[in-house]
């Protein structure tokens, strides 16, 4: 009887992909893996027996989790919105035939429930919960990083136009020194600002750790999702080079300001390259994304210190560490093209872009 209610009710209000009396659970999950499903809903045999002797039926649930950003996590709301509902309609069968106990009433169900998320089994905790814990960490972190590059490449172009502005880049470059080791000067510069600001995010992150320890008993460790040292590592470099690629871009932009005033409007791309990856990163996880998504996400070489974090977290270290190589290419480009700009006239006469041009 109390089986036939949640069979009803969820066929009303999913779509069911799967369906079977198998007892072979890893059948039933790459079944609903197979079909895109959201979760495997398991009803014993004796539910109906349980519930009928005013003892909790057990739900066992095996969760599907496809991804942790925000608009990841809206197929397992759906699955929770059905799972409250089956309990009320229960709750109300056993309050209309009376003569039971009210508190039971209220709450006929128990879950027993499994996620499962890039490879690992992690009993005990839904997608809901991994969600809200890794929540702080994909939006927190691709906002600092966000910010940093956009604060340090603004500095660069800024400084650019004012060498311009105050005609001490004219002299610098009348000195008897290669243009090669001028831009070499200001890249290292550049460079151990971007190394300053990483050492600084890394000692912030790692207070920022504890938050995967959270209230309930649940601590992500227990669940292998940890940071090593080697895994510090790599963030730390991914952020630098993130950075580097960031500045020598800024550096090759900067050399179009004329003077202080048009550099403020300079910093406008990097500004959007650093926004698009933010959004993206916060709503879905680089694996959810659709193909063109990934290929512009990757292109952007700000994205990946962002991604890199929960990418470790699950072992995923091909992503990371091609990042990095890619991010290394980028910033190799960048200086090189800067190079070249400085040895022509071009950084002394500027070109202004007009991002926006108003027709007559």
């Amino acid at each position: 009887q109390f089986s036939s209610i949640v069979n009803e009710t969820v066929y009303s209000m999913a779509k069911v992909v799967y369906n079977s009396t198998s007892e072979n659970i890893e059948e039933g999950v790459n079944a609903v893996k197979e079909k895109g499903g959201t979760a495997l809903i398991i009803i014993p045999s004796n539910f109906s027996t349980n519930i009928a002797n005013n003892q909790s039926g057990e739900i066992e649930i095996y969760w599907i989790m496809k991804g942790a950003g925000i608009m990841d996590s809206i197929s397992s709301g759906v699955v929770e919105s059905i799972l409250h509902e089956l309990n009320t309609k229960i709750s109300e069968e056993l309050i209309e035939k009376g003569n039971i106990n009210a508190t039971f009433a209220l709450s006929p169900t128990t879950r027993n429930e499994t996620t499962i998320f890039k490879g690992k089994e992690m009993n005990g905790i839904s997608p809901g919960t991994i969600s809200a814990i890794l929540s702080s960490q994909s939006t927190a972190v691709p906002i600092i990083i966000m910010i940093i590059i956009m604060m340090a490449g603004g500095m660069v172009i800024s400084s650019m136009g004012m060498e311009k502005e105050n005609k001490t880049l004219e002299t610098l470059l009348t000195l008897p020194v290669k243009r090669s080791s001028i831009v070499a000067g200001k890249i290292t510069g550049s460079a151990i600002v971007g190394l300053l600001m990483a050492v600084i995010y890394m000692i912030g992150f790692r207070y920022y750790l504890s938050s995967f320890e959270v209230s309930g008993n649940i601590n992500l460790a227990d669940y292998g999702l940890t940071l090593n040292v080697w895994d510090y590592v790599l963030v730390g470099i991914s952020l630098f080079l993130a950075l580097t690629a960031a500045l020598s871009m800024c550096m090759v932009l900067g050399t179009f300001a004329k003077n202080y005033k048009s550099a403020q409007t300079l910093t406008v791309p990097v500004s959007i390259l650093a926004l698009i990856p933010m959004f993206l990163i916060m709503f879905k996880d680089f694996s959810t994304l659709p193909l063109s998504l990934k290929v512009v996400l990757f292109a952007i070489p700000f994205s990946h210190p962002m991604m890199a974090v929960r990418a470790l977290l699950f072992g995923d270290y091909m992503l990371v560490i091609s990042g990095i190589a890619y991010a290394a290419v980028f910033s190799f480009a960048m200086i090189a093209i800067a190079v070249w700009i400085f040895k022509t006239d071009k950084l002394l006469t500027g070109t202004t872009i007009h991002l926006f041009r108003k027709e007559r």
